[in-house]
């Protein structure tokens, strides 16, 4: 379910910027690059009305998707125990010894007589 917030976030942000890119109140924007076909259609004013109503409304969607996201979260214990079955192993096996080299090489003097 993160993975598809993330891509909904990463979708808006980018249409976000879209929209932020094509718009300059100045009259330098890419809007204008575009040949003024929204301009034909729609008229100046009401092009400039849509282009900030689209970048309240992906500004305002980025920001719920990234309110809403983590409650989608898993709230396991997987956090405070980052390997279950090796904490298990740690816990209930007991620690392999082995016998200590009790041989002696030849010809070593071990000062015992």
């Amino acid at each position: 379910m993160l993975i598809l917030f993330g891509i909904l976030v990463i979708i808006a942000s980018v249409v976000l910027g879209l929209i932020v890119l094509v718009q300059n109140p100045k009259g330098g924007g890419l809007s204008s690059s575009f040949g003024g076909f929204g301009n034909q259609i729609m008229g100046v004013k009401q092009t400039t009305d849509v282009l900030e109503k689209g970048t309240w409304l992906f500004a305002a969607i980025v920001g719920v998707l990234c309110i809403i996201s983590p409650a989608f979260i898993p709230k396991e214990d997987a956090a405070a125990v980052p390997n279950k079955d090796l904490q298990e192993n740690i816990n209930t096996k007991p620690a392999k010894t082995t016998p200590a080299n009790t041989a002696v090489p030849a010809g070593v003097d071990t000062g015992k007589k």
